[in-house]
């Protein structure tokens, strides 16, 4: 079994409006794996997502407790650098949002604002996030273009290049390849399978097909609770809880 990388512990969200989220939730994020949450809407995945990079700091919450712990310290401690936080654990959701600039300028400016001035190293990482984003053969005699001019699956990829940049220790993909069509869905899958070499993958996949194709761990989500938590394999061919067999098999969902 792979070591940890987050751990979350007994950890517990309601918004103001008395909605409990996220309910007692336990288990590990295992260190360059893939770790699938899967289930119906309204599952707490999304809040989840936000709780790692500290998003849920902007949101409506009444109460939190538990603990999320990378590498043994506390993600939810008042004392966290939330900034450095999000270099390390990086975000992608399903819609592409790109920076007002150019291709290039998406990539170089969060190496700026985190005091990169050497160009030649900049050009290096660019080329670097957008080869391992599967985008550099399509945009490297465009980066001068608007981000924009761009197709969705193009931005898609370079909204995954812009979190690559800055070289962080987990990426968080919620819902990446919704509104892509199946050619760049697979190119991000290929990313993704290859990423895990170096970064520690939390997926909220769109469908529950993508989610057997990509898990190596997977935990099945039901109304702010973890279900089952298990290998791709066990949850999706042998799932214990009779509600994950009723949601693999299309029973409900």
């Amino acid at each position: 079994m792979p070591d940890p990388k987050i751990s979350i512990r007994d950890l517990y969200i309601r918004y103001s409006d008395g909605r409990v989220v996220l309910d007692g939730l336990d288990f590990d994020i295992l260190r360059n794996q893939i770790t699938v949450a899967f289930g119906p809407a309204g599952g707490g995945k999304s809040s989840l997502v936000r709780v790692l990079n500290r998003l849920i700091d902007l949101a409506d919450v009444a109460e939190m407790r538990g603990q999320v712990l990378m590498d043994g310290r506390d993600l939810l401690a008042p004392d966290v650098n939330v900034i450095e936080l999000r270099r390390k654990m990086g975000v992608v959701f399903s819609r592409p949002i790109p920076l007002p600039l150019t291709v290039y300028g998406n990539l170089s400016f969060g190496l700026e604002v985190a005091g990169m001035r050497d160009k030649k190293v900049m050009d290096e990482r660019v080329e670097k996030a957008l080869r391992q984003a599967v985008l550099w053969d399509e945009v490297k005699d465009r980066l001068n273009d608007p981000a924009a001019s761009l197709s969705g699956g193009q931005q898609q990829r370079l909204c995954i290049a812009r979190v690559l940049v800055l070289e962080p220790e987990v990426i968080l993909l919620d819902e990446p390849t919704s509104a892509l069509d199946p050619v760049t869905t697979a190119k991000i899958e290929e990313f993704l399978d290859k990423a895990k070499e170096e970064y520690t993958i939390f997926l909220v996949p769109h469908n529950q097909q993508q989610a057997s194709r990509m898990a190596d761990f997977a935990g099945f989500f039901l109304q702010g609770k973890l279900v089952e938590y298990g290998t791709g394999a066990q949850i999706f061919l042998n799932p214990k809880d009779p509600q994950t067999l009723d949601y693999v098999m299309g029973r409900f969902g």
